[in-house]
């Protein structure tokens, strides 16, 4: 009988750590403009190679290339180079904020701006969201109001939530962003629900559905994709693989598939993957993708490659598990430097003209802050109502929640 060895486990490591040299080599980058655009009808057989490679359209000297390139004007560029500004400035004084303990929690998109900002411009109204914490660029882009926002991190009496979720955790039903889920990875299953509703209704809106690397873990990410591909549902499925989850690197999540986007094709459902700090091919992805939905062709996964900055939160140390120049050594850059080198490179942009805008986003920025202080921080001014506890859980309040606000006097 043949004698076997004690069976071991295989533990992925990350390819550094803290103290290390910052090593990318496993991030195949393909030259900008290589990778073809097939026709929005495609099967997920006969683009499979778009689920390994990068689309990419900006080179390295700023220029606009290759057959996803050309989709947008000057001026809607320098509308999404301003609201990725806007988004960072955004952060910086919501960081700030809560290391003075205006809130208590913050979350930063630094070095993802392009991600949401850019797929923003692809949607129509009506279209619905389903987003992590980590899409606030979808709100900006649609011009939603600042001060709600900042509003809802300091749970003031004017949060539009009422101090019903977390800071960050926004809603909003007009702008197409469905209130963030705390708990991970539900927010794949409700988007692709949702899909299903709108087709079942006869209408027209689709649903995008966004997860980090580490949440494709979870077993809802898993269900989505069954239902998604099994009924073709009308949705957007976006993995944004910013490399790290909160403390783990993305191997763990990703496991032997050797792509998030590789995971799709064992649905049959088309999956690319995309230069997330592309602005522009970011913009062209989402339109591909989003036309599927519309044309009832069915769901597209779409992994965003893309390098998380900062840390997961306030509450996270990335000294701990990563090198602190690893994201100097990112090699797919800055999505603001590069659209800024693009458009300067069209002739519509300068550094004196960069520097302006930054300075006038700052500006509108620190007065929506110092309205939103107006009514309220963490611990001083304005809080919602104890009674808002109570209310808009049910069509009409039952017994035991009314027994319960009249004890507690509101």
């Amino acid at each position: 009988m043949t004698e076997y060895g004690p069976l071991k486990l295989h533990v992925p490591e990350p390819a550094v750590r803290p103290g290390g040299t910052p090593d990318f080599a496993s991030v195949r980058i393909p030259r900008a403009g290589s990778v073809a655009r097939p026709p929005v009808d495609a099967d997920a057989e006969t683009i499979r190679d778009l689920a390994y490679s990068i689309i990419r359209v900006l080179n390295r000297d700023g220029e606009a290339v290759g057959p996803w390139a050309g989709l947008l004007s000057d001026e809607a560029l320098l509308a999404g180079l301003r609201d990725m500004m806007t988004l960072r400035a955004f952060d910086a004084r919501m960081l700030m904020a809560q290391r003075q303990g205006k809130t208590s929690f913050y979350m930063q998109h630094m070095g993802e701006e392009a991600v949401s900002c850019a797929f923003r411009t692809a949607l129509l109204p009506g279209d619905m969201n389903f987003p992590t914490y980590r899409q606030a660029g979808l709100l900006i882009a649609a011009g939603h109001s600042l001060v709600d926002m900042m509003c809802q991190i300091y749970s003031n009496e004017k949060d539009p939530l009422k101090g019903r979720q977390l800071p960050v955790l926004y809603s909003s039903k007009e702008d197409g962003f469905f209130s963030v889920s705390g708990n991970l990875a539900t927010q794949y299953i409700q988007a692709v629900g949702w899909a299903m509703a709108s087709a079942i209704k006869g209408d027209t809106k689709i649903a995008v559905a966004w997860i980090g690397d580490g949440s494709t873990a979870e077993s809802d990410f898993h269900a989505a994709l069954v239902f998604a591909s099994t009924y073709k549902a009308p949705v957007v499925l976006n993995i944004v693989n910013n490399q790290w989850a909160i403390s783990t690197f993305q191997g763990i999540a990703r496991g032997g598939s050797g792509t998030f986007a590789a995971r799709g094709l064992g649905f049959g459902i088309p999956a690319l993957r995309v230069d997330g700090n592309d602005y522009l091919a970011v913009h062209a992805v989402a339109c591909w993708a989003a036309e599927r939905a519309r044309r009832n062709l069915g769901p597209t996964l779409v992994e965003h490659v893309t390098y998380r900055v900062g840390a997961h939160s306030t509450s996270d140390d990335p000294a701990a598990y990563r090198p602190k120049t690893e994201s100097d050594a990112w090699p797919l850059g800055d999505p603001v430097i590069r659209l800024r080198n693009h458009l300067t490179r069209r002739g519509v942009w300068s550094e004196d003209r960069h520097r302006q805008t930054e300075a006038e986003i700052m500006d509108t920025i620190m007065a929506a802050q110092r309205e939103a202080e107006s009514h309220g921080t963490l611990h001083a001014g304005g809080r919602p109502s104890m009674r808002d506890m109570f209310e808009g859980v049910y069509a009409k309040m039952p017994p035991h929640l009314r027994r319960q606000r009249q004890m507690a006097g509101v």
